[in-house]
């Protein structure tokens, strides 16, 4: 059955209005960044002058030269990239193990509307800035990279999400795995979590860009600057203009690149590894999450 002629007008209408909508929205979440770059790669008179918009003017690697030869600045991306690597895992880990058996009816899990209120109360209320601090430092994790993994290892709002994409699958999976023999270890690691790719991968992702992006616990719980992730060291170094580490060569050719170039080189570093991971993840987003895993 062919399209009439106005029906087909409005869907092609409905296509060039929707391209062009997601266009514009595509190009402010872009140009923001492209503009940091150009600024990073900047002369700092072209930059202080407002010619820099979109391209690099009067190109140079200052920035980046001064950046890299920092060695604090790496050393607190190898603290971020730790963080990554350790409370990523841990975060999917423990979100899988709660998200599963919350996902159950209360016939099959007894109290677990007890527990779930015990997981999302902490959600909707924060004991508060010096409990947790002290919580903390009476498990003396102060000043090491655990303190900035185990606070935050059971994300509360990636297990909701978790937990809603467990109960809409299809129930014909998980029975026809226990009619088999298998246990709920086996139906969890072998069914769900195999299905779950796209919901994992997205999860991954949220957890990845919150330790990457967070700088104020770096701050509180870390005494050795050393010690910094790579937000907290960027907040005490670009923002807070915290120059008492500093020696004196250090000042002098800081003097002769300008703060905002400085800023822009740091943050586009700082960006670039998200950036660089998200292909990877991106991927998973657009597939189909059961398809043909339950036939009619």
């Amino acid at each position: 059955m062919t399209q009439s002629p106005v029906r087909r007008r409005r869907f092609e209408w409905f296509s060039v209005v929707n391209t062009s909508f997601l266009i514009l929205v595509s190009l402010l979440c872009v140009l923001p960044l492209v503009h940091v770059v150009a600024v990073s790669f900047s002369s700092s008179a072209a930059t202080a002058a407002g010619y820099v918009k979109l391209w690099p003017v009067d190109f140079t690697l200052a920035s980046y030269s001064y950046t890299a030869s920092r060695g604090a600045f790496w050393q607190s991306m190898l603290v971020s990239l730790e963080r990554i690597a350790i409370g990523t895992p841990l975060n999917l880990l423990l979100t899988i193990l709660v998200a599963y058996p919350l996902s159950k009816e209360s016939h099959m899990f007894r109290f677990r509307i007890v527990y779930a209120w015990i997981f999302f109360i902490p959600m909707l209320f924060h004991g508060g800035l010096i409990p947790w601090y002290s919580t903390i430092k009476q498990y003396n994790l102060l000043d090491s990279i655990w303190a900035l993994i185990l606070p935050h290892a059971v994300p509360i709002f990636s297990v909701v999400l978790l937990l809603n994409f467990f109960r809409d699958l299809p129930k014909e999976l998980e029975e026809a795995a226990l009619i088999d023999g298998a246990s709920h270890w086996t139906t969890l690691w072998k069914i769900y979590v195999p299905v779950s790719k796209p919901a994992l991968a997205t999860l991954a992702l949220f957890s990845m860009v919150e330790h990457w992006n967070s700088w104020f616990d770096g701050l509180l719980l870390m005494g050795d600057p050393a010690h910094y992730p790579l937000q907290s060291y960027i907040q005490t170094i670009v923002i807070q203009q915290n120059m008492a580490n500093m020696s004196r060569d250090d000042l002098l050719n800081l003097a002769l690149i300008s703060d905002r170039t400085l800023k822009a080189s740091q943050i586009f570093l700082g960006s670039l590894p998200i950036i660089l991971a998200y292909p990877f993840l991106q991927k998973y987003f657009v597939k189909g999450i059961v398809l043909g895993s339950v036939k009619g």
